[in-house]
């Protein structure tokens, strides 16, 4: 046997003892996560709304669209079991094809987020020096105004729609995925075996993608998962403002927007989907919350 070989074979049993350590890792933060039963809770209450809003039209007999003039305003019964909106349409209909568009948007903005914000933050912990400084600046201006208000100055300059509002919401979370991103980057590159790997003259393209990002995807899974329920909370804002989704699409904070004006005669167009909201939220809050103590165990102590 040769004396490369010989060489060759404790490289390859760290790095088959690194990737067993790894997956033990992810493993035993999944086994944490079953045995939350906050975490567990928010999971099945989750599963159920998407399900509910994947199988809406077998739920419901309803057109979400349809106008009825003569079941207007109808309060819940046999019938109409969550009741009618000014227009006749069933309200329980619209929230399950609701579901879709409001569920959509937190997913499509929080990727929308983490695209433009880790890349920048990694980019910025990384390479350092006056790219640093001038990304961080910039994160830390947009960081300075209300998500909600830079949500509606990206709204005014690419105009009402919903594709627009996910947008918007996306480039209004970005600056915190940023924030969070260079800061586990700057902690990940000061490991022994990113400096070995920069040492040994690794692109700096393998060493992001191979000794960087897997190690702080945990933490951005996390707030990804949290920042779902934002997304879902900011779009049905801009939907109730008239900025996002357009009418009649039956779109949460867009129902919650047509029954502000029924209040005292109609309480249910507005009640069923501010729960809807509620539930969602909430749901999607302990599941992250699950995932924070399973992978960081150590925050919990």
């Amino acid at each position: 046997m040769s004396e490369t070989s010989l060489a060759a074979r404790p490289s390859v049993a760290v790095q088959a003892e690194g990737i067993g350590r790894h997956r033990s890792l992810w493993g035993d933060a999944l086994r944490r996560l079953a045995r939350n039963p906050g975490a567990m809770a928010g999971a099945v209450i989750l599963f159920l709304l998407v399900m509910a809003a994947i199988l809406a039209p077998y739920i419901t007999r309803y057109d979400p669209l349809a106008i009825k003039p003569s079941e207007r305003l109808k309060p819940p019964g046999a019938q109409y079991w969550l009741g009618t909106d000014a227009f006749g349409r069933d309200i329980l209909t619209r929230i399950l094809f609701g579901g879709r568009i409001s569920l959509r948007v937190g997913i499509i903005s929080v990727a929308i987020a983490v695209m433009l914000g880790v890349t920048s933050g990694v980019i910025a912990g990384y390479f350092g020096g006056r790219l640093d400084l001038v990304i961080m600046r910039l994160v830390d201006i947009a960081l300075a105004f209300p998500g909600i208000l830079l949500a509606l100055v990206v709204i005014a300059i690419l105009g009402p729609s919903l594709f627009n509002a996910m947008i918007a919401v996306g480039v209004s979370a970005s600056p915190t995925y940023a924030r969070v991103a260079r800061g586990m980057v700057l902690k990940t590159k000061a490991e022994m075996y990113v400096e070995a790997a920069i040492g040994v003259g690794c692109p700096s393209r393998r060493v992001i993608l191979r000794h960087i990002l897997p190690n702080i995807l945990g933490p951005l899974v996390v707030v990804a998962t949290l920042g779902v329920a934002g997304a879902i909370i900011s779009g049905a804002a801009l939907s109730f403002l008239g900025l996002g989704a357009r009418p009649p699409t039956p779109e949460w904070g867009l129902i919650l927007s047509e029954g502000r004006n029924y209040l005292r005669h109609a309480w249910w167009i507005t009640t069923f989907p501010g729960l809807a909201i509620m539930v969602t939220v909430l749901s999607i809050n302990l599941l992250g919350d699950g995932l924070r103590d399973a992978i960081e165990p150590r925050m919990t102590r």
